[in-house]
């Protein structure tokens, strides 16, 4: 019979569910997995991502709003939201790349 370590569990939950990292200035801004956040949290990031294919939707506010919901500190997000200055086109890069790193990690969690 296998035995682990509630650490060794801990350790393959991060390398399958981790974190999208972005480098700001030597800081790291982590952008948490969904399956990392309250449920809370999720059903509010399902309800912003629904939003944003509503017809007249500030895309550049909801990004954001996802964006610090996501985020491991609020300040981290706003350092990094700040960085990014209203720039559309980055919002829409960060949150794709922050999709496509836990694509994997909600699909398996799906199957079981």
């Amino acid at each position: 019979m296998a035995s682990y370590s509630l650490d060794d569990i801990r350790n393959a939950a991060e390398a399958k569910y981790g974190s999208t990292d972005i480098e700001l200035g030597g800081e790291t801004v982590r952008l948490l997995n969904p399956l990392r956040l309250t449920k809370a949290a999720r059903n509010e990031l399902t309800a912003l991502q629904e939003r944003l294919g509503d017809d007249g939707a500030d895309q550049e506010e909801l990004l954001s709003e996802a964006i610090r919901l996501v985020a491991e500190h609020t300040k981290a997000a706003d350092r990094l939201l700040k960085a990014v200055n209203g720039d559309l086109a980055v919002l829409a890069e960060i949150f794709d790349r922050y999709g496509e790193g836990t694509q994997a990690g909600e699909a398996s969690a799906s199957q079981g």
